[in-house]
């Protein structure tokens, strides 16, 4: 099984085209474990979900954005404010398999999808933008990805994701633990340590394959999905962007959210 879908996905990047049409997909879930409701909860008067989604509007390289989830209170929210939303089943695992679920069911055929997570209401859409064009200019590759500087008193924390990648910008690995690590196991001021952000952009073909590849043990110790595509051979390009992380992952990171938005008005408009 696993044989046959390389063989399709080494014929795919053969061809070496410029991917050009491009799905943007917010994927929303409402029942989250660590913050229920969260794309609904309200940040400077509106909705999170409305805001990821008015940022990834902003962007230039998608043809078409649409939110997923599987909530009709989420759905009703994003159509109130103009959003397009794709239904997607209740158990699918992760927002990787819900963006492809949510490609599946549009009439229109797309070359790229950008899982935009919605979590993160002050992604600047220069960034989306960059995301793509990497994969775009990265045949050999089949997810691209961006990550930002991290802060040396962040690198402990195992709720940021770290990446370390080759000579040539594609991930060796990603992990919460410290990477790199020397033998002390201490923070290097002299390290650039890179701080993965959420944004995943897949070439569309592999996102239809890539519910059927088994889980990697790396991918369940880890619990990171992007690991199950290095632990069977596929490449992920990386960029870094300049980008402060303020997503929001529990209710005490919403005022950091709102005063940035009311310092910069101009930007989130």
């Amino acid at each position: 099984m696993v044989l046959g879908i390389q063989t399709a996905i080494n014929f795919i990047l053969r061809k070496k085209k410029l991917r050009s049409k491009v799905l943007g997909v917010i994927p929303a879930r409402y029942d989250s474990t660590r913050y229920p409701g969260k794309p609904l909860v309200m940040i400077a008067g509106k909705p999170m979900i409305q805001r990821t989604w008015e940022q990834a509007m902003k962007c230039k390289k998608c043809d078409k954005i649409v939110v997923a989830t599987d909530d009709e209170r989420i759905k009703k929210v994003c159509e109130g404010f103009g959003a397009t939303v794709v239904m997607t089943a209740y158990d699918i695992p992760n927002g990787t398999e819900r963006c492809n679920a949510a490609q599946l069911q549009l009439a229109e055929k797309y070359d790229i999808v950008v899982n935009i997570q919605g979590d993160e209401p002050l992604i600047e859409p220069e960034i989306i933008d960059a995301v793509v064009e990497a994969l775009q200019q990265s045949p050999d590759a089949v997810y691209s990805t961006a990550c930002t500087t991290l802060a040396h008193e962040e690198v402990k924390n195992l709720g940021r994701v770290k990446c370390v990648t080759d000579k040539d910008g594609y991930a060796i690995y990603f992990s919460r633990g410290m990477i790199p690590c020397n033998k002390k196991g201490e923070v290097n001021p002299k390290i650039q340590y890179k701080l993965h952000l959420g944004l995943q952009c897949y070439d569309a073909n592999f996102l239809k394959v890539y519910g059927d590849l088994p889980s990697t043990p790396l991918q369940l110790e880890e619990d990171l999905e992007q690991l199950k595509c290095l632990e069977n051979g596929y490449k992920i390009k990386v960029i870094m962007v300049d980008h402060c992380a303020h997503g929001v992952d529990n209710p005490e990171d919403v005022p950091s959210v709102e005063r940035i938005i009311k310092e910069n008005p101009h930007l989130f408009s």
